[in-house]
């Protein structure tokens, strides 16, 4: 929905709750006309129903509104004498219609001062978990969000276990774009299965400002831009157009940013014609062949484990001289050439087109792309038959109201001739440090800047399925920061630390106050 037709819609639930609620406006003293201006209705319904006036900003929060409607609609009730259980279910399920009923047939009388403590234990109960809910549905949305890395894609760095918290403030907070959702589940809820949202309506992309951009080589949660799986991991096949915000969530790390030229050239990224380099905790791994003496007896699987490969070998030719590997640090490779029997280890770069490589290009692969331009906001690019299909998607999909296509040896849009576009929004190039195991921007290109979610800032969780007993605890990644100078430090032992403090503190603050009383 466009803001226009959003304005619209806000206008209209403006007259539906001001035709519902008018008379008992006037029931409570204030003026009928009250109940229709938008905004100032919802702060004069916050004094009559004797709640907070801050309640009207949860109002327009999305998501935590959804919380709060059915909320503020059993409190209407009960400030005019609808307490029972039958006038709290007609409400709810209603979705607030039953006020028209009470508001032009029933006879009511405003209770002012009615009592806001919860009359069972039962009704407390639910107050201080929906309470929580709000909470934890603001922190979750537009401060901290946990998240959990799944895949080997940044390997070294990131480990498939980790449990991270990831900040939305960094790079600025992004307000929902799918208004009806169930808070704090992404595109699944547990259990039941189930999608969790609603695909209409829409809100417009919106971002609160950050105080940091986005650098080259920061390491990016995003939505998969090209997420169509019904659900992460679901091998059933099915698939389903999602809102930007419930695709999948990714994490890589941003190699390109707006405005730079990428190139991979032989396995070797480029940034503007220079060799990137990486941050010191980054441990780039890559695909490679190993070459032996055939007649000299090798534990491969022993020394893949000493050097720390990722995926493990497997052996490629029928001679069983040579074994590919996959997620190998350049360390882990001197450290292989060095053993006896070991005749070569070499990079593996690969000259054959793939076919799902971004852009279709058939003399591209995954070790071979480019050079690349990554759009910038504002910035216009130069379209030609020839390069067209690296910015197809982002004219068409990502920047709205555009039909473009080759026609001959010309780009129409929307019908009309054209040799350049501006672009609306920045794009980011995405990669996994573990070249050869990373569904990247290789893959499926660049990352709009609506796509992005925020900023991996801790581990406070790391969990190794593939160990037994405590071992299973990675305990040296416990509290560590993700970015940072040098090798990553934990800070679990301070936690404890603190903790215990606080326990001790608190156990003699009950003393203290005992012995007062």
């Amino acid at each position: 929905m466009s803001l226009y037709q959003w304005f619209v819609f806000f206008l209209i639930v403006q007259v539906v709750h001001g035709l519902g609620t008018w008379k008992l406006y006037q029931k409570a003293g204030r003026k009928s006309w009250e109940a229709f201006i938008p905004v100032y209705n919802s702060i004069v319904l916050m004094k009559i129903i004797n709640r907070p006036t801050w309640w009207t900003l949860l109002l327009f929060i999305p998501i935590v509104n959804l919380i709060m409607f059915p909320v503020v609609w059993v409190e209407t009730l009960r400030s005019f004498g609808k307490n029972s259980t039958a006038d709290t279910w007609l409400g709810f399920l209603t979705l607030g219609f039953y006020i028209y009923y009470i508001n032009y047939t029933q006879d009511v009388t405003y209770i002012s001062d009615r009592s806001l403590q919860a009359k069972t234990k039962t009704g407390d109960t639910i107050s201080s978990i929906l309470f929580a809910v709000v909470v934890a549905t603001i922190v979750h949305t537009y401060f901290i969000q946990p998240f959990t890395i799944p895949t080997s894609s940044l390997e070294k760095t990131l480990l498939i276990g980790d449990f991270l918290f990831v900040s939305k403030y960094n790079y600025g907070a992004r307000t929902p774009m799918t208004a009806v959702a169930a808070p704090m589940v992404h595109d699944t809820i547990p259990v039941i299965k189930t999608k969790s949202y609603l695909s209409w309506p829409q809100l417009p992309y919106f971002r609160f400002p950050g105080y940091e951009k986005i650098e080259r080589n920061d390491i990016v949660v995003f939505n998969w831009p090209a997420d169509t799986v019904y659900k992460f991991f679901d091998t059933s096949g099915r698939s389903v157009v999602k809102p930007i915000d419930k695709k999948s969530n990714y994490v890589k790390r941003c190699v390109g940013v707006p405005g730079d030229v990428i190139q991979i050239k032989n396995a070797e990224l480029f940034v503007n014609n220079k060799v990137l380099q990486l941050p010191e905790r980054a441990k780039p791994q890559h695909a490679y062949f190993l070459t032996y003496d055939a007649n000299t007896s090798i534990d491969f699987e022993y020394l893949l484990k000493q050097v720390n490969s990722t995926e493990g070998a497997g052996f490629i030719n029928e001679s069983k001289d040579t074994i590919y590997i996959k997620g190998l640090t350049e360390e882990g490779a001197n450290t292989l050439r060095s053993i006896s029997g070991i005749k070569s280890v070499t990079k593996a770069v690969f000259k054959k087109a793939e076919p799902n490589i971004f852009s279709g290009n058939p003399t591209w692969n995954s070790d071979n792309i480019g050079p690349i331009n990554i759009p910038k906001a504002g910035e216009t690019v130069n379209l030609t038959k020839d390069n067209f299909s690296i910015y197809k998607r982002l004219i068409n999909v990502y920047e709205k109201g555009n039909d473009a296509k080759v026609v001959g040896n010309d780009v129409y849009n929307n019908g009309k001739k054209i040799n350049s576009y501006t672009f609306q929004q920045n794009y980011y190039w995405m990669m996994g440090d573990n070249r050869s195991n990373s569904e990247d921007s290789r893959y499926w290109g660049f990352v709009p800047e609506d796509h992005v979610v925020g900023k991996p800032i801790f581990i406070w969780m790391s969990w190794d399925s593939n160990a037994s007993g405590l071992n299973k605890i990675r305990w040296d990644r416990l509290f560590t920061t993700v970015s940072g100078e040098g090798q990553p430090q934990s800070y679990f032992k301070y936690f404890l630390g603190l903790l215990a403090l606080y326990f001790v503190g608190e156990h003699f603050w009950k003393k203290r106050k005992a012995k007062q009383e």
